[in-house]
């Protein structure tokens, strides 16, 4: 049996735990026997994940479901094996539980043609929809589910006390998830979720990507005011909601205005 590393009472983070980077960050939340991972990460890291958990002492029997923060492939193409290993279940957003379904490999990711990436997205039904106020109870602890959307439009995140797991929304140097218009990102609603966790009480993020860290209302002050600076961009393309340049533009060229 391993010691197990706990980062706050009764969440343990895999990799950390494991002492090398095995893929996104993957929490297991316990309370008694009962368990459940937030997310699981690529389909090859699955069993390294399960005989981890073996090896920490929890019963694999015990599992009481696999939550994914939303279905984008390096968080949940490992979920039907690790589905049918723990012989557990599957909880997600209805938007996530639609791609997960479908087995869909564009809006989660896994195709990518121009950098040439082709990765498989094994099929894999949801037996539990959750989505803003559900509660998802590990024994006597309970996970407030918030939805969070902006990266994803299924992008979920969970509050346990003070604990924020925070899914892809925010990570300890200000960056945040991929912002992209065919994966349904939107800016505005990544705003406002930015702003949900400024302004929240919870005291620590526990992202799907990198180190844990306390939460700095400065730090998200400064990442919310760039991406209001992404609204009025084209670099974002159908993301931003407007291009104040070419209205620069327009009324440059009805005033003859010659290049300075």
């Amino acid at each position: 049996m391993l010691e197990r590393k706990a980062i706050f009472p009764n969440v343990i983070e895999l990799n950390f735990q494991a002492g090398h980077v095995i893929g996104c960050n993957v929490y297991l939340v316990h309370d008694g026997e009962e368990w459940v991972l937030i997310d699981i990460g690529y389909e090859e890291s699955v069993e390294e994940i399960v005989e981890l958990v073996r090896e920490l002492d929890f019963p694999l029997s015990k599992c009481k479901t696999l939550i994914a923060t939303h279905a984008d492939v390096d968080h949940g193409q490992g979920l039907a094996l690790a589905k049918q290993l723990l012989k557990t279940t599957v909880s997600a957003h209805p938007k996530a539980a639609k791609l997960l379904s479908t087995g869909d490999t564009l809006r989660t990711f896994a195709e990518i043609e121009a950098q040439n990436i082709h990765l498989e997205m094994p099929i894999v039904e949801t037996e539990h929809i959750i989505d803003e106020g559900s509660i998802i109870e590990v024994g006597k602890i309970q996970l407030e589910v918030w939805s969070t959307p902006g990266h994803a439009d299924s992008q979920l995140a969970f509050r346990m006390g003070e604990l924020l797991f925070s899914g892809d929304n925010i990570y300890r140097d200000g960056c945040v998830g991929a912002i992209d218009a065919h994966h349904g990102s939107d800016i505005p609603a990544f705003i406002r979720s930015l702003q949900r966790i400024r302004n929240s009480d919870v005291k620590w993020l526990l992202p799907s990507h990198g180190p844990i860290f306390r939460k700095d209302d400065a730090m998200l002050d400064k990442t919310i005011a760039r991406l209001q600076s992404y609204l009025h961009m084209a670099d974002f393309g159908t993301c931003a909601i407007d291009w104040p340049l070419m209205d620069q533009w327009e009324e440059e060229i009805a005033l003859g205005k010659m290049p300075e």
